[in-house]
């Protein structure tokens, strides 16, 4: 799910930090806000509009985290709305409901799991490309994707 890519140039130990920490900032926000799917997409765009004139580096993997941030906002707000419906308004309890809360819990430790990966790899300065996200993040950016042709 994760390729190492070359970047078209190196980037300073600034970029690396601020490239790093738009993968980190979603991490914070779920151990803050994390029954409220709405608060690390929302963290992921200020982080981005935050950085949207900084170099491209930093822009690319600001786009990147706010995608994959995106990807799963629909599912979590899904799960999220279900189970207020199963709490407030007394919709029953299903297989559906369980196989879809343990499908969704598996997709957000997965999505963890990568997001620190990828934090710690981009801080080494290695420019890691998440498979569907980069592609989407390259038309976006087009930087490092017109460098590669």
């Amino acid at each position: 799910m994760i390729a190492s890519q070359k970047f078209n140039y190196k980037p300073y130990d600034s970029e690396l930090e601020r490239a790093s920490n738009s993968y980190l900032m979603s991490l914070v926000v779920v151990l803050c806000g994390l029954p409220l799917p709405i608060m690390n997409l929302l963290a992921s765009v200020f982080f981005y509009l935050g950085n949207r004139k900084s170099t491209v580096f930093v822009k690319w993997h600001c786009t990147q985290a706010l995608l994959s941030q995106l990807g799963m906002f629909f599912f979590n707000t899904v799960g999220f709305w279900w189970t207020i419906s199963i709490v407030f308004d007394g919709a029953e309890l299903t297989n559906r409901y369980i196989a879809y809360i343990i499908t969704i819990v598996g997709f957000n430790l997965l999505e963890f799991i990568f997001t620190l990966y990828l934090a710690a790899q981009t801080r080494k300065g290695n420019h890691i490309e998440m498979y569907f996200f980069s592609d989407v993040t390259n038309l976006i950016c087009k930087t490092n994707y017109e460098s590669t042709i």
